[in-house]
């Protein structure tokens, strides 16, 4: 009995195929779905490049420039100023990033090897042994080695010291500007009155860009030349590097 009923019932009510659209529906959204997937390897993978891969690449760079550089110096021994690579090694002890080769300009193109760079434009920087002027650096924060990645850390009272073949250069950090304007070019003024400096002296300006892992703004660190000390035969760092 339940038998023939459950056959008439059948009968009275055949299995119903889903609707065209509702099958178009679906496919839809899976296509979608997979999209999605798709774009989000991409996207993990680019970042993987752009936050690690390009370090690699970088750091690899800046190193061979960097032998490059010190076995030029060692065949010479003291004495006048070498460009060919680089002019020399900037050293701050806040960021724990070890040295960071410095070289002419500040165009991605330069950068994107793993070193730090002075400024030939909008302004002019003075180079460390100039009598007066503003020593103006850039580096990247992220990518591309992140010389400048932690220049958060740098408080006032901080040692930063620039070494070249014959000297070494030791400044002292008295202010920072954590976020300013992109186009700010005040910051890298001969005297950079926006630090609170007012008077002609040696100067020394970090920039880089900020937030981490945005270009929107600029972060910016100033210091002012201590002292400085002849390089002697065993490259004896200052104390602040020891």
């Amino acid at each position: 009995m339940a038998a023939t009923q459950h056959a008439q019932d059948t009968e009275a009510h055949p299995p119903q195929r889903r609707p065209r659209t509702g099958r178009r529906i679906a496919a839809a959204v899976s296509v979608f779905g997979e999209f999605l997937i798709t774009t989000g390897l991409v996207l993990g993978l680019f970042v993987i490049y752009s936050l690690w891969w390009t370090n690699v690449l970088a750091d690899r760079d800046s190193k061979a420039k960097s032998d490059e550089v010190r076995d030029r110096w060692a065949a010479r021994g003291p004495g006048k100023l070498d460009t060919k690579d680089g002019i020399g090694f900037l050293h701050v002890p806040a960021m724990k990033n070890g040295e960071v080769l410095v070289t002419k300009g500040t165009d991605a193109e330069e950068l994107n090897h793993g070193v730090a760079g002075y400024y030939t434009k909008p302004v002019k920087a003075a180079m460390p042994w100039a009598k007066k002027g503003n020593f103006t650096l850039a580096a990247h924060r992220d990518g591309h080695g992140a010389k400048f990645h932690n220049i958060d850390k740098i408080e006032k009272g901080d040692a930063v010291v620039f070494e070249t073949r014959d000297t070494w250069y030791v400044y002292k950090v008295y202010e920072t500007l954590p976020e300013t304007s992109k186009y700010n070019v005040d910051v890298l003024d001969a005297t950079p009155k926006e630090s609170g400096r007012k008077k002609p002296g040696r100067y020394l300006t970090l920039t880089t860009c900020t937030p981490v892992y945005t270009s929107r703004y600029r972060y910016i660190v100033w210091a002012e030349l201590e002292r400085t000390e002849k390089v002697d035969a065993d490259r004896t760092p200052p104390e602040e590097l020891r």
